[in-house]
């Protein structure tokens, strides 16, 4: 039986997301922003929680952890390289390790960048993939414990996914980064269309993701800094394709 899944939002703009295999009953919350959301997503499904899967360490993506442990009894999986900086980890996971929620299994990715140790979670019999703080719709997370090649390496990870993956991220700014990513390819078709269903999406209420590995490929100006018309965009032609994701990162920081 395929996966369901569940999204809502916390916090100010985090999304809270529940996954669920219908066959064993098993959920997972990736990531827990807070605990009164997912505790009422879980309600309103009528699942039960059996996992917290976290991506990092950040307190809006692990604040809720300790309240949901206690009411729930279950386990939380970490990546290795931050389980020292999030609370009560049963278990901590690495670079191409698998992850079981009942009978769904994901491969994990190392994606660090946004921050040292940051996981993004693959399943691939769904095509789905959890990616955190370090994919965004039409954008990508700041670069704080990382480098800016490290993060164009996790983000050619992202990007090698099938197309028609989908891919929930940690925070609704897909209006935003559209805006940003207009000053870099104005002219892009994909963005535009995309631009206009997101205004609709956000018009009715409705969250802008997931989106898919497809449609990031074509209009996120993140994942396109080897394609040479946007280094000629920011005034990098022939520069390495690192380099001129930095170009990109820095302008949207000063954005």
């Amino acid at each position: 039986m395929p996966a369901q899944t569940h999204l809502f939002l916390c916090l100010q703009d985090n999304f809270g997301v529940l996954l669920h295999d219908p066959a064993s009953g098993a959920t997972a919350a990736i990531d827990a922003p807070e605990a009164g959301p997912i505790e009422a997503a879980l309600k309103s499904t009528g699942w039960r929680l059996s996992d917290i899967l976290v991506t990092h360490h950040h307190a809006d993506h692990t604040g809720g952890i300790a309240e949901l442990k206690q009411h729930h009894r279950c386990r939380v999986v970490a990546p290795h390289g931050e389980a020292a900086r999030i609370p009560q980890v049963d278990e901590t996971v690495r670079e191409s390790d698998k992850v079981r929620v009942g009978g769904l299994e994901a491969r994990v990715f190392e994606t660090p960048g946004h921050t040292a140790g940051h996981i993004s979670y693959f399943f691939p019999a769904d095509k789905l993939a959890f990616v955190g703080d370090t994919l965004f719709s039409i954008g990508c997370g700041r670069v704080i414990e990382g480098t800016p090649e490290m993060m164009w390496r996790s983000l050619l990870k992202l990007r090698g996914l099938p197309d028609d993956t989908r891919v929930y991220c940690g925070h609704e700014y897909t209006k935003a980064n559209i805006r940003f990513a207009k000053t870099v390819e104005p002219a892009n078709a994909a963005l535009n269309a995309r631009a206009q269903e997101v205004d609709k999406l956000l018009a009715a209420r409705k969250p802008t993701i997931p989106s898919t590995i497809g449609e990031e490929k074509a209009a996120n100006p993140f994942l396109r800094a080897d394609v040479p018309e946007v280094a000629k965009a920011v005034g990098l032609a022939g520069e390495p394709a690192w380099k001129v994701f930095a170009e990109i990162r820095e302008r949207k920081n000063r954005s």
